[in-house]
């Protein structure tokens, strides 16, 4: 069959074919199975055969609300195998097992210079796609990885031991480490994390890392029950308990040092900022929409609470993500545990629909083009 692949010198190991199954957004809860051209590189970018990707919250949120232009290819927690490079590309080749990163920051901006490189203009632009306007494109086959991207870390060998659904988590765990590392935790803090799906357990787990004792509060007590596999002891069962009456008791009428709120939309802001002793520090890691939220101004001001937020990755860490994800596989931080859920392409908007409708028994919904292959170690 005929090649996408045009005007570079390629290496192919399988034949790569004209066309392929995508998930295109076509408007807002319009999600369609289509097939759609493989799309064509250039020098300096590389074709992935996409193994495994994560739904990600954010992707429902652009999904439900129309904040983005139809049609588009989301997904972005991606893992996979390079079948194409261009001429220019030197530093991997075909046959690895790679992660991709969707975006990278240019790392010499103001922003980058400040500490804030998801502000940074490159950083905002996506340089990985499977058709349409660049929106990651995990949920294809293929994806074309752009020549920054390919050039600036942005690509990631994934070690022969690690099955790719585990190192498809690397993107999300530097999110929530990053997170953690802005509460700067001491062993002696207590911490609160408000939601017990896979990014707020990821944050409990990284919390209790720092030597701190990490109070988890969740409605399902399924939930609480795989947070125990990953040592989490300290359940609050939000559904039967008054979360911040139960923090105060365990925490001798303070609050908790660091509350992390892991759960969307702007609901549980209060209870997070009450939950929190004075002096103490509540972040925001799910409100990833803009509007409005009500709080008590005085007690920013007088009781010295500080809210801060925390948004997507950090370049700056990515060495030690990278140890922690790929290590971790072997020595207590096995994530391929959150999964509860895998389908294929073709059932990829029933895929979407359950992410959309979190139960007791969803965790972390996969999908992957070749049921199976994700979990594994190899092939194209």
């Amino acid at each position: 069959m005929a090649t996408q692949i045009s005007n570079i010198e390629t290496q192919i190991k399988n034949e790569i074919p004209a066309d392929m199954k995508a998930v295109v957004y076509r408007g807002i809860n319009d999600m369609r199975v289509e097939t759609v051209p493989v799309p064509a590189i250039g020098p300096g970018e590389i074709l992935v055969k996409v193994a495994s990707c994560g739904v990600c919250g954010t992707d429902l949120k652009k999904i439900h609300t129309g904040s983005h232009s139809a049609p588009r290819i989301f997904g972005h927690e991606m893992a996979g195998t390079i079948v194409a490079a261009g001429n220019t590309v030197t530093r991997f080749a075909v046959g690895e097992r790679v992660v991709v990163h969707h975006h990278v920051p240019c790392g010499e901006c103001y922003f980058c210079r400040k500490g804030t490189p998801t502000q940074c203009s490159l950083y905002k632009k996506v340089g990985v796609t499977a058709g349409f306007e660049p929106s990651g494109g995990g949920f294809a086959e293929y994806i074309r990885v752009m020549d920054w991207i390919v050039a600036s870390r942005g690509v990631v060998r994934i070690p022969d031991a690690v099955p790719f659904e585990q190192a498809a988590f690397l993107e999300p765990v530097n999110t929530v480490l990053k997170g953690v590392k802005l509460l700067n935790l001491a062993p002696d803090d207590t911490v609160l994390v408000i939601g017990q799906g896979p990014i707020g357990l990821m944050h409990a787990v990284l919390a209790r890392r720092t030597g701190a004792r990490v109070l988890t509060s969740d409605l399902y007590p399924e939930r609480h029950a795989i947070a125990a596999k990953y040592g989490l002891n300290d359940p609050i069962h939000a559904g039967t308990e008054n979360v911040v009456e139960r923090v105060m008791q365990k925490t001798d009428g303070r609050g908790a040092d660091a509350v992390i709120l892991a759960v969307g939309g702007n609901a549980l802001i209060k209870a997070a900022i009450s939950a929190a002793r004075c002096g103490g520090k509540v972040m925001l890691f799910a409100q990833t929409q803009y509007g409005e939220a009500t709080f008590d101004p005085g007690v920013v001001c007088m009781d010295e609470k500080t809210l801060l937020g925390s948004y997507s990755s950090s370049f700056a860490i990515l060495d030690e993500v990278t140890s922690l994800v790929f290590d971790g596989y072997r020595n207590g931080f096995d994530l391929t545990q959150l999964i509860s859920h895998r389908f294929s392409l073709e059932d990829a908007v029933e895929a979407i629909e359950v992410a959309s409708q979190p139960k007791a028994d969803s965790m972390k919904i996969m999908i992957e083009p070749v049921l199976g292959l994700g979990a594994g170690l190899g092939g194209t």
